[in-house]
């Protein structure tokens, strides 16, 4: 009786198991390589990505609000505007009531009635319920319409006399206006009836530093005060100085004859802005930055007063009220 063979048992030998080993182990450090690498770059896209969305967020606004700078308006909530009269005419200062004076001012410019007894007066003073003005036309009793029209040339505070690195030569300055890199600007900025004064200011005195928005609301009350700034007011909080230490704010400053003195108007602002990366990037070893320019933002409202009072037509030149005045220093 023969006895039956055990089947022949076969495996992996030593060396095949070392060389499959090394095989996975090399496998598995390029992979683990790639994953490490690929994790580095999402981070500094992530990072970037935050800086350019922070930037133009900042910018938009920056534009948004100068083109509406200087645009002046009834509330809508009120309108239309009637004043009850009767004038007597003949240029007599006279006091008169008015259905709202919101939003009006002392030597503010007035569009008083329709037709032939269209006049503009320059008003005196402002009380609840009443304006006080130099009336050169009778006008009846009844509901006068009043209306506001033009736009404050001065809706881009011109730059101070200090601000010379970021304004033409020649430039007929103003006291108290915006700097290089402080600028102010007021007017119905929101279409809504109601004239805000805001202030931006890149402030590097810090690194990192900061862009801050302050904001005056019914900025043409006298006595109004501008809040102190704080974090809640900061739209970029990593700042970095401009490249040759360069202004964030720049301006195109014309100058037109207004009542037969030279009068400042800012047609122009340019914008300059350089920021860096919230997070370390270990890639360059330090933080990404980069710098935005905006040049030629136009202020529609004031190149429109420019351009008409260069022309020598009517453009309702609307002063700045007594308010933003008191705002300015």
């Amino acid at each position: 009786m023969k006895l039956m063979k055990k089947p022949k048992q076969t495996g992996f030998t030593l060396m095949e198991m070392m060389v499959a080993l090394a095989v996975f182990l090399t496998v598995s450090s390029i992979v683990m390589s790639g994953m490490v690498q690929m994790v580095k770059t999402q981070g500094t896209v992530a990072n970037r990505t935050e800086m350019h969305t922070s930037v133009r967020s900042a910018t938009e606004l920056l534009q948004q609000e100068i083109g509406q700078a200087g645009r002046i308006a009834l509330p809508a909530a009120v309108t239309p505007v009637n004043m009850t009269g009767p004038t007597t005419g003949a240029g007599l200062v006279q006091t008169v009531a008015i259905s709202s004076t919101v939003n009006m001012f002392k030597n503010m410019l007035l569009d008083v009635d329709t037709g032939q007894n269209f006049e503009v007066v320059t008003v005196s003073a402002v009380a609840p319920g009443t304006i006080t003005a130099p009336f050169s036309k009778a006008h009846a009793a009844g509901n006068i319409p009043v209306q506001v029209s033009g736009a404050f040339g001065t809706g881009i505070v011109p730059p101070d006399p200090n601000s010379a690195a970021c304004a033409p030569a020649g430039y007929t300055a103003y006291t108290n206006g915006s700097t290089c890199n402080l600028l102010k600007l007021y007017g119905d900025i929101n279409g809504d009836g109601n004239i805000l004064y805001v202030e931006y200011k890149c402030d590097t005195s810090t690194n990192p530093g900061y862009l801050y928005r302050n904001e005056v609301g019914n900025a043409v009350v006298v006595g109004t005060l501008k809040p102190a700034v704080d974090h809640t007011m900061y739209l970029l909080n990593n700042l970095q100085p401009n490249p040759n230490q360069i202004g964030c704010f720049s301006y195109q400053v014309q100058n037109a004859s207004v009542n037969g003195v030279q009068t400042p108007f800012v047609t122009d602002v340019a914008l300059t802005l350089t920021v860096q990366t919230q997070m370390w990037d270990s890639s360059i070893n330090g933080y990404p930055k980069e710098t935005k320019a905006l040049l030629n933002i136009t202020p529609r409202n004031v190149f429109y007063v420019w351009e008409a009072t260069s022309l020598g037509e009517v453009p309702r030149n609307q002063p700045m009220p007594d308010g933003v005045t008191s705002l300015l220093p």
